[in-house]
């Protein structure tokens, strides 16, 4: 049993810090993508100066590896802790009050982070993978223009709404992984918790707010 609980805890370790790395590199990620908010101008020469520089830089594709790793390695650590945790469960109760003392996006992080996880792969398709690997059109300084391929994915009004929705799922997300990240690595003490709270809400609201006004932004203010 101490075993159990020892690698349990190693493995939530693991989530936490995985869970943060993301974070910071969301922080990252909206702060560049915030170019889009220019005029169309400057956003479009701004926005392509960002995105070479960004695949240009050997420190950035370092760190690249370290996020897919990350992504890979959160993923691994949700699925094993969720089956560990459901083998633990030898007894069954007739009546389950779990929802009177917690929330409901903490019963369902399975399911918000598996359309998390599917909204990742379609985005990382639809813009990293085109980027890297198909035929943009050179903007007027002869680089891959990044910019259009933005504009013309988000023309599409059934992707905003796709993109807006897994915002919201990425909000439930990064509010129960940040109080959960805090309690895993002691941070969150009863003297500071109402701090952790607020923080955590601001945090979780603003990244996901950021993302969300982006698509619906270009889509109809482009």
């Amino acid at each position: 049993m101490g075993q159990w609980k020892q690698q349990t805890l190693s493995r939530k370790n693991w989530m936490a810090f995985t869970g943060l790395f993301l974070c910071f590199f969301l922080v990252i990620h909206l702060a560049g993508n915030l170019q889009l908010f220019l005029p169309a101008h400057r956003a479009h020469t701004q926005f392509n100066l960002y995105s070479r520089i960004l695949s240009d830089n050997i420190i950035i594709k370092a760190i690249s590896y370290i996020l897919f790793a990350s992504i890979i390695g959160h993923v691994i650590y949700a699925i094993i802790i969720t089956l560990a945790n459901n083998r633990a469960r030898n007894v069954k109760y007739h009546y389950d009050r779990r929802g009177a003392v917690s929330t409901w996006y903490s019963r369902n992080m399975g399911l918000l982070g598996t359309i998390i996880f599917i909204f990742l792969v379609i985005h990382l398709k639809d813009f990293w993978y085109v980027y890297k690997y198909g035929n943009l059109p050179l903007d007027a300084n002869g680089h891959k223009d990044l910019y259009i391929l933005v504009v013309s994915v988000y023309s599409e009004l059934w992707y905003v709404i796709l993109y807006v929705i897994c915002m919201v799922a990425l909000c439930y997300h990064l509010l129960h992984g940040f109080f959960s990240a805090a309690r895993t690595l002691g941070l969150y003490h009863p003297k500071y918790a109402r701090w952790v709270r607020m923080i955590g809400w601001i945090f979780s609201i603003g990244i996901s707010a950021g993302f969300a006004a982006m698509p619906i932004y270009v889509h109809f203010l482009k």
